[in-house]
């Protein structure tokens, strides 16, 4: 009988657990259980360093934490009372497993997932990136930025890296070298594009941080809201600035890759004139070849940016101008003075804070009676009732909304700017130009009220961030029904009817996004089950205080601790996941944070920013395993790895920002939530 590699593997990590438990630790008290204080917590460091690598072999992350946890949580128990050690070790996997189970915060992840699989699976994304690859093609490497901008957009969707690169591999990755594009350059756009995810609401490592850290979600997605378009802009950034100094890298498409098959009205129309407005106010009147219905539905459409415009101004006049409630504080302060003037009159023991316990008054005492029941209720109610008409004194005088104010001199450069853009843009509105804008309000408009449902409703409380994600899974299952209802009407093939293939093809997309769900949440459930195991055992053998202890006799100042635990980060995300990062060592660095007075919020912020390292960062980094996975075979690892390295710099320097500019992620949250 054959025994499976794996189990070779587990024999050999046991062999190697227990030689370097009897290296580092006295073997005679580890054998009878009297350890030293000082010994637990070296064999808490062993306990992470073995997992590290025990990981970096290829052990599963989840069980291999377990394991761990388990055996070192055993001699922590065994060094106290060994006859209760294996039942105390079975009831902290038992309480640990129960605490993940009860979380509420970890429902929203499946439920995400579910959403970004069923936008992957409904081919939303290949219309979005179409579309976008006409409306920029007039930019320096126009594909590359299409690119980057699809999957920061397709990150608000899903927070799934794989889905993203894998799928952008297979839309944009072939289009790229088609055009010409440098195989680094295109590689890189790919990889850096597909790990905004980790980083743009609804991310799944905010939720994870939020439930292991302890901090919100809502206001992490708020912080993450602006540090992700800072980070999709330095990208977008680059990648001009390279089309424009190195064009042989990133070509200008052809003339025929720019091309827009115009419809039967558009080409009856532009015959008699380029500028697409005109041309359908002279339909719109009666005055053309083509239907007045027509037309006024093609005029609708095109005034829609100009719509949307006048709403923006209409909106920021509003607030501009809105009228300042003032509250009268003058009774306040004449009431305060009164009433502290009667209190100053008490007896000095009702003021004088916690004094001791007099001799009576201590050990056990009679339940009190009825009587003298209503006599403390009536000693405690409020002074103010023991002074007539000082609660009416105390309400502030709110006055009424006067007139609203003057327009500031800001509003007009706003206005200003509005009205240019909608001149120029009108200007240059072809008929080219209105079937790009048809095609983006198809394929961006549904799938950005979608995330402006999901995400709006969660920064602005409306809902939690589960209930929220409940509504975008629903959503996400309604947009995967109407596009692929309207693309059989379209392709009209097959003799079932559009309706009949529509309902066969969702069940198809639900039944694979359930199955890929199912295995992604579990992988996230057992993770958080193995973590919590483990860093129990981990401080029950004391290396977190070891930990503490080290870090604090450094004498480090805040901004030293904070540049050592992100160097630390940074340095994990070569070998390791997000996932095992978070999961293992946030549970470490979480504790020390009140000692240096950092908000866990921006901690988290930075975290989830330096973790973009993870995914571009070899040996590991696995959106170049998964972009390797669907690129052609005369791509080979090493140039993915090459075209990733300029977009890691980009990431370290995003990184550097929001440290020195704090306001960038903790603006919104503070706006928000008053942080």
């Amino acid at each position: 009988m054959k025994i499976r590699k794996e189990l070779w593997f587990g024999f050999s990590l046991m062999a190697v657990l227990l030689a370097a438990t009897a290296i580092f630790t006295p073997w005679g008290n580890l054998v009878d259980g009297h350890l030293a204080k000082e010994d637990m917590g070296h064999l808490g460091l062993l306990m992470l360093s073995l997992v590290v690598v025990a990981i970096m072999l290829g052990f599963p992350t989840a069980f291999t934490l377990m394991g761990m946890g388990v055996f070192f949580a055993w001699l922590a128990y065994r060094n106290v009372n060994p006859d209760l050690a294996t039942r105390q070790v079975l009831d902290l996997m038992v309480q640990r497993a129960y605490s993940v189970m009860s979380n509420d915060v970890l429902i929203a992840i499946p439920l995400f997932v579910f959403m970004g699989y069923l936008v992957e699976r409904a081919a939303l994304i290949d219309k979005l990136f179409r579309s976008l690859h006409l409306a920029l093609a007039r930019v320096p490497g126009s594909l590359a930025v299409a690119t980057i901008v699809t999957c920061a957009i397709f990150a608000t969707a899903t927070g799934i890296v794989g889905a993203v690169v894998t799928l952008m591999g297979l839309l944009a990755f072939p289009a790229m070298l088609r055009a010409g594009y440098d195989v680094r350059v295109s590689a890189g756009a790919i990889t850096a594009g597909g790990c905004l995810g980790i980083l743009i609401p609804p991310s799944v490592l905010l939720i994870v941080y939020g439930a292991t850290a302890g901090v919100s979600v809502v206001q992490l997605y708020a912080g993450a809201f602006f540090p992700g378009i800072m980070l999709a802009g330095l990208y977008v950034g680059y990648v001009i600035v390279l089309a424009k100094f190195k064009p042989h890298l990133m070509p200008p498409l052809t003339a025929a890759e720019r091309h827009v098959e115009l419809p039967a009205f558009a080409k009856t129309l532009s015959a008699r004139g380029g500028n697409a407005l005109a041309g359908l106010m002279r339909a719109a009147s009666g005055s053309a070849g083509v239907s007045s219905a027509v037309a006024l539905k093609q005029l609708f459409v095109s005034l829609l940016p100009m719509l949307a415009i006048a709403a923006i101004l209409a909106l920021t006049y509003r607030a501009a101008t809105a009228p300042v409630v003032v509250e009268d504080t003058a009774g306040l302060v004449q009431a305060g003075g009164a009433i502290s003037a009667d209190i100053s009159e008490e007896p000095a023991g009702l003021v004088g804070g916690l004094q001791e316990p007099k001799e009576e008054d201590t050990g056990l005492q009679e339940p009190p009676s009825a009587g003298a029941e209503e006599k403390k209720e009536a000693a405690a109610e409020p002074a103010t009732a023991q002074v007539p008409g000082k609660v009416a004194e105390i309400a502030p005088a709110v006055q009424p909304a006067g007139e609203r104010l003057p327009v500031p001199v800001w509003f007009w450069a706003v206005f200003g700017v509005g009205v240019a853009l909608v001149v120029v843009l009108y200007a240059a509105w072809n008929w080219q130009r209105l079937e790009v804008f048809k095609m983006l309000l198809g394929s961006f408009f549904p799938l950005a009220l979608l995330i402006l449902a999901v995400l709006g409703s969660i920064v602005f409380g409306l809902s939690t961030p589960t209930e929220a994600a409940a509504v975008g899974a629903f959503g996400g299952f309604i947009l995967a029904a109407i596009y692929r209802f309207v693309a059989h009407v379209k392709d009209k093939s097959g003799g079932s009817g559009p309706l009949w293939l529509t309902i066969r093809e969702l069940g198809v997309i639900t039944k694979d996004s359930s199955f890929l769900t199912a295995k992604t949440s579990a992988m996230v459930c057992w993770l958080f089950v193995g973590s919590s195991i483990f860093s129990a055992a981990f401080a029950l053998l004391g290396g977190q205080e070891l930990v503490e202890k080290w870090v604090l006799s450094l004498g480090l100042t805040p901004i030293q601790f904070m540049i050592l635990a992100q160097f630390i980060i940074f340095i994990l995300g070569w070998p390791l996941e997000w996932t095992e990062i978070i999961v293992i060592f946030m549970p470490i660095f979480i504790p020390l944070l009140p000692k240096f007075g950092i908000d866990p919020l921006f901690f988290g912020l930075l975290v989830a920013l330096n973790l973009q390292t993870a995914f571009l960062s070899p040996p590991v980094a696995m959106a170049a395993f998964y972009l390797k996975g669907v690129a052609p075979k005369h791509v080979t690892l090493n140039q993915i790895f090459a075209g990733m390295m300029p977009f890691m710099a980009i990431q370290v320097l995003a990184l550097a920002l929001l440290y020195i500019f704090p306001g960038i992620g903790l603006w919104l949250p503070s706006v928000l939530y008053g942080r």
